[in-house]
């Protein structure tokens, strides 16, 4: 595997560190997830595989907090419907959210991506959320991305991840509508909060994203920037497709049928519930290759559009 070289940039943090020996990640390590902060995003059963094997990205959301959820967002739209802000049934919210990027180097400069590389991590958020990699069958939100800044930082904790909480808060830019994406070394490929957990804590709000999955990155199977797309769902308020197993409610999103388990490749034809449908291995929401995701289904484009008028508008 090789690390990335370093390259000039404009608007740069550097902060300084003890020096770390540079640890490539191959996509195929497997890790214990810790206890995650209460404002990283839903997990998925425990028996559930990690995406990609590298530790799962959500916390847990239990039943009576979904409902809590699912009352509070019909509260908010009602208030913003009486402001004449609210989205109409079947519209879309449509916005242009502006990308703050913070590259974690450690004290030896591990971690960097090139500048390319963000412009191309920017262009797979439009493209995939645009529905453009499945055209006819892939929604598109109405949502685009636009980079906002670069920022890069030298120091060994916040590259592994360490003290995310305080680094987050010193670090993150813009408001409510802001996409914040920290690249770091860790054993996930991703972890996100929901829309829901902004106005309780803004200032760790946004997505952390393992910085070899960009375009261009080395993580095996997770390398065409995929991995920000699916914690930029979360980010929108989407939970797994494999939410709550084989039942009927499962995501909160009809269209999406209902699967037991995560997917790990591309199995087509998977069929893990007895419910309608086969397992959607080709949705951003479930945990396939990067080859084989391809689209986000109406349904989810809907509760995004929902989730954006009642929590980041």
């Amino acid at each position: 595997m090789r690390s990335l070289v370093p390259r000039p940039r404009a608007l740069a943090v550097v902060l300084t560190g003890a020096a770390l020996a540079f640890s490539p990640v191959t996509g195929q390590a497997t890790a214990k997830l810790p206890a995650a902060p209460m404002n990283d995003c839903f997990v998925p059963p425990a028996s559930a595989a990690a995406k990609g094997g590298r530790g799962a990205d959500t916390r847990d959301v239990s039943v009576a907090e979904q409902k809590a959820i699912q009352a509070r967002t019909a509260q908010l739209l009602k208030a913003k419907a009486a402001r004449g802000v609210s989205v109409p049934k079947g519209a879309l919210a449509a916005a242009s959210v502006p990308v703050y990027v913070h590259v974690m180097r450690d004290a030896a400069g591990n971690g960097d991506v090139t500048n390319t590389q963000i412009a191309d991590q920017i262009a797979v958020l439009n493209k995939t959320f645009a529905g453009q990699e499945a055209p006819g069958t892939a929604a598109n939100t109405g949502f685009t991305f636009t980079l906002a800044g670069t920022f890069r930082y030298n120091n060994n904790n916040w590259h592994k991840d360490k003290q995310s909480s305080t680094y987050r808060k010193q670090t993150r830019k813009g408001g409510a509508n802001a996409l914040n994406i920290w690249l770091v070394d860790f054993s996930y490929l991703g972890i996100a909060t929901f829309p829901w957990d902004y106005a309780r804590n803004p200032g760790i709000d946004g997505i952390r994203v393992q910085y070899t999955s960009l375009p261009g990155g080395t993580a095996t199977n997770y390398d065409l920037g995929e991995t920000a797309t699916h914690e930029a769902g979360h980010w929108f308020g989407l939970y797994h497709t494999f939410q709550g197993g084989c039942t009927s409610t499962n995501d909160e999103v009809s269209d999406t049928p209902a699967q037991s388990s995560s997917t790990n490749g591309c199995p087509e034809g998977r069929d893990s519930c007895s419910l309608p449908g086969l397992d959607p291995i080709h949705n951003y929401m479930d945990y396939s290759y990067d080859t084989c995701y391809n689209q986000f289904s109406p349904g989810q484009s809907s509760r995004i559009s929902s989730m954006w008028t009642a929590y980041r508008a």
